[in-house]
């Protein structure tokens, strides 16, 4: 989901009040397209801006310094040259590109010397095309946060932005509603927020159940080869017998190419009965080779029926949990969730109103892919409470 036009207006209009004739401060890169910008402001609240195609957004957020500070990933070159060119240079005016979804903040900074310098730096928020740009005094790109091709995307070109269907879009959009939120920034952030928080649940409980999934049918096919192993043994008790009648019959067994004739003792009847034995083998070897048979069969029925046991045991527990991990993805508890993914998410205060969440029992808590912790009610009159 990516900020629409008519919203972004809005947003513009919320943010020029605020940030006009502020400096550029501090800029916390949270993930390689997603940035936090100080222009110290009161209540510990940022410029968000996100470039990322699946949901570019720019809007105020309210965040602890640690916690930023602790979620800043290494900066990249684009974020090292707008350290330099903005470094305390004051923001003059936000513009939005009529139709577009594109903000473009204006800023008035100088240099070491002391000269005036004028730079744009311009948030396209425009989907797979989502870019930010820093311009220089005659509109033209001098760097960007990541590469995209057109007219007007790159470095050298006059800026302008990427095609689009302003048309079509201007008929069907709305502003996004702000609700019972103080600001348009707080509802938006929730929104996004509870958006990540379930993109994130649903990632950790997919790959919770594929490990589980793939746990059982490695178990099932160890199952299945201890039982062939059983099965490729054979009868141990039939290898003895053989062995035994052999030598009994030492004396009076009948031979035919490949088959010894001799009498079954076992059997009240004593009927007579064909073993296989290789022609150039003699009765007393092959006799040897059923006894040796036998202690190898007996052998490995033991080792290999414990292990049978064992892993059917553990089969069965396997799929209790998978039952259980079922459950509580349904459910949505983390709680046993995390015991699946090996981790409880990381706590980090997300402030979006002030209101009295801390010992709030009513939430379930867990962290955006930014690191930000996020509530979210059990039940809808919790929802309520944190709105």
């Amino acid at each position: 989901m990516s900020v629409n036009e008519k919203t972004l207006d809005k947003i513009r209009v919320e943010l020029a009040p605020v940030l006009t004739g502020l400096r550029f401060g501090k800029i916390f890169p949270l993930a390689r397209l997603r940035f936090a910008i100080d222009f110290r402001l009161p209540d510990s609240k940022y410029l968000f801006i996100s470039t990322e195609p699946s949901a570019p957004r720019a809007y105020l957020i309210t965040r602890r310094l640690r916690d930023l500070e602790k979620l800043s990933t290494n900066q990249s070159s684009f974020v090292s040259f707008l350290r330099k060119r903005l470094a305390n240079a004051v923001l003059q005016t936000i513009e939005k590109i009529e139709t577009e979804r594109v903000l473009i903040f204006r800023f008035n900074a100088r240099d070491e010397l002391g000269k005036a310098e004028n730079y744009a730096l311009v948030a396209q928020l425009t989907g797979r095309s989502a870019n930010l740009f820093l311009l220089d005094e005659g509109d033209f790109v001098i760097e960007r946060a990541r590469e995209t091709h057109g007219e007007g995307q790159e470095v050298a070109n006059k800026y302008a932005p990427p095609a689009s269907d302003a048309e079509r879009r201007k008929n069907i959009e709305e502003v996004f509603p702000q609700g019972e939120f103080e600001t348009l920034s707080e509802a938006l952030d929730a929104d996004f927020a509870e958006r990540e928080a379930e993109q994130i649940f649903r990632a950790r409980a997919q790959a919770a159940q594929n490990k589980l999934k793939q746990t059982i049918k490695k178990r099932e096919k160890l199952i299945e080869k201890l039982a062939s192993d059983l099965a490729n043994h054979g009868d141990a008790q039939t290898w003895k017998r053989f062995g035994d009648l052999l030598l009994a019959n030492l004396a009076t067994a009948r031979r035919a190419g490949d088959k010894v004739f001799i009498t079954d003792f076992y059997d009240e009847n004593a009927p007579t009965i064909e073993i296989i034995v290789e022609e150039n083998v003699s009765i007393t070897e092959a006799a040897e080779k059923f006894f040796k048979r036998y202690t190898k069969a007996r052998n490995a029925r033991e080792e290999i029926s414990k292990r049978l046991k064992t892993s059917e045991t553990e089969l069965a527990n396997l799929k209790e949990q998978k039952e259980r991990l079922d459950r509580a993805v349904e459910e949505r508890d983390e709680n046993v969730l995390a015991e699946f993914s090996g981790a409880e998410p990381e706590k980090l205060h997300v402030k979006i109103k002030e209101r009295a969440t801390e010992n709030f029992g009513g939430a379930r808590r867990y962290t955006s892919s930014e690191g930000f912790e996020i509530l979210v009610g059990k039940a809808a009159k919790d929802n309520d409470f944190l709105t």
